[in-house]
């Protein structure tokens, strides 16, 4: 099932020129879409884990704000990107090196967030010639899966029960994935919007999502149609990555939100292990508010 035509766009479309494409690579269909000025420092940008290429109105607020070039893709097995079951972290790197090569960049940053992390890394390490910086925003760290289940207390955040059972396969994490999927599309249908409140913004509620097309394009995208991509990304995460964080030798700035307590651990854990890494907290969450997006792709270009 492909998902609905892309969302438009609310802001200003002869700036931000919103392009939608796919390309081939070894057989496999890999839709990406473009954002931001044309002639603005490339970037190409990682998202969480689950998500798709399309972006919410504030962050292309903070795209066209920033003067970047920003490219997103699909990863595969999310929306109409062709799956890749047994993918690694790693993987992505051959994705990446079309995507560029198609866009004619020779070199850019990389960004990541969330379960976007360990694939703007891996890029960072393998693609050394190609990527000038690289940072994260609340990205996970390297997992720990052996020994027992996890408990809901763990002190360390690598120890968790979603990795520990995508570490025992597909089939262990399917149903638990599945059933968050469902669970907030009822929220959905029942009124809710598209992103939980966030308990740090004094801002009025958002609206229902399932009055805004393009909001509905993007949840259904994420938790209808890439069930698969979802699957596989967590496994990916929960095996080796394929690279060694001590092979990430370009600037890294780990971002993480002053509330997002296991981000927080996460990020001080990979600065322990990468070689040029400095820790940025910013006000906020798990989701980074469009000013702290807007300053991590300044820092990307700067």
């Amino acid at each position: 099932m492909s998902p609905p035509g892309p969302p438009s766009c609310p802001l200003n479309p002869a700036n931000l020129r919103i392009v939608d494409q796919r390309l081939t690579v070894a057989g496999r269909v890999l839709e990406y879409s473009v954002y931001g000025d044309p002639a603005g420092p490339p970037v190409i940008y990682h998202v969480g884990t689950p998500s798709t290429r399309w972006q919410r109105p504030g962050a292309l607020r903070a795209v066209e704000e920033s003067g970047v070039r920003m490219v997103v893709s699909s990863r595969p097995g999310y929306g109409g990107s062709t799956r890749q079951p047994g993918r690694t972290v790693a993987d992505v790197v051959e994705d990446m090196t079309a995507l560029a090569d198609v866009l004619g960049w020779d070199q850019f940053a990389v960004g990541g967030g969330s379960g976007g992390g360990p694939h703007a890394l891996a890029c960072a390490a393998l693609m050394p010639s190609r990527v000038t910086r690289c940072a994260l925003i609340g990205s996970t760290a390297p997992p720990l899966v052996d020994g027992p289940e996890p408990s809901d207390d763990e002190a360390d955040p690598r120890r968790d029960r979603t990795s520990w059972l995508a570490a025992r396969g597909e089939e262990r994490i399917r149903p638990s994935l599945e059933e968050t999927a469902r669970s907030i599309m009822a929220g959905i249908e029942a009124g809710a919007p598209e992103l939980p409140p966030d308990p740090h913004s004094s801002g009025p509620p958002a609206p229902p999502a399932r009055d805004d097309p393009d909001a509905m394009a993007r949840l259904t995208a994420t938790f209808v149609t890439s069930h698969d991509g979802w699957a596989d990304d967590l496994v990916a995460i929960a095996a080796d990555w394929g690279f060694d964080l001590a092979d990430v030798r370009v600037p890294t700035s780990i971002r993480f939100g002053s509330a997002d307590v296991r981000a927080r651990k996460c990020a001080e854990l990979l600065a322990a292990d990468l070689p040029h890494a400095e820790l940025t907290p910013y006000d906020g969450g798990h989701i980074p508010p469009p000013p702290a997006f807007r300053t991590m792709l300044q820092w990307l270009t700067g």
